[in-house]
């Protein structure tokens, strides 16, 4: 017999996934409470139980996502020697995340899509980001022996990039996004193939 902890740990995760489905086929104002509970099978009230609201059921999917693909990229990390390996182990880990089932920046766009159209999720993202940005300046200067506060260009460009990926992958290689993200760094032109 399951223990109440597992038992809640079980319908937090089957309303994770339920979320992380819904969101992706409908966007987050198209995925209502209730249907995620339906989707779940549990009710809505355990949404609310869990996360308080929509929006905390939605930071809590990325976040653990965000954790993972953090873990992926220090490991990666590990065997990368050079400023263009490094890039590349966050370019990848942008392009063609294992986090989220490969969903997570897919929902990190309708993320940004949502904020844009509501003010008090705008801050609460402003600040998960400002977040973010500090470790990945650090590790960014340090890598390329430049100073400076690149991260939210990094980040930028990085989904930026990714989005053209996703939609044309033919027009954004690896060999480009990674020049790409060098130059933002650098401030170095990426040169042209022509």
């Amino acid at each position: 017999m399951a223990t109440n902890g597992e038992r809640r740990a079980e319908t937090r995760e089957r309303l994770l996934a339920a979320a992380a489905s819904l969101f992706a086929e409908r966007g987050v104002d198209g995925a209502s409470v209730d249907a995620i509970a339906q989707r779940a099978q549990r009710t809505s009230g355990a949404v609310y139980d869990h996360f308080a609201s929509k929006e905390g059921l939605l930071f809590a999917l990325l976040d653990g996502w965000v954790v993972d693909a953090t873990t992926a990229i220090r490991a990666e990390l590990v065997d990368a020697t050079t400023f263009d390996e490094r890039l590349g182990v966050l370019w990848r880990n942008v392009c063609s995340p294992v986090a989220g089932g490969g969903q997570w920046i897919a929902l990190e766009h309708e993320l940004w899509s949502y904020a844009a159209r509501n003010p008090a999720v705008r801050e609460r993202v402003a600040r998960r980001y400002r977040g973010a940005w500090r470790g990945l300046t650090e590790a960014v200067n340090e890598w390329s022996g430049t100073g400076g506060d690149v991260a939210p260009a990094v980040i930028g460009v990085l989904f930026g990039l990714e989005m053209i990926h996703r939609i044309d992958p033919g027009a954004m290689s690896d060999e480009l996004a990674i020049g790409s993200l060098r130059s933002i760094v650098t401030g170095v032109p990426v040169a042209s193939h022509a």
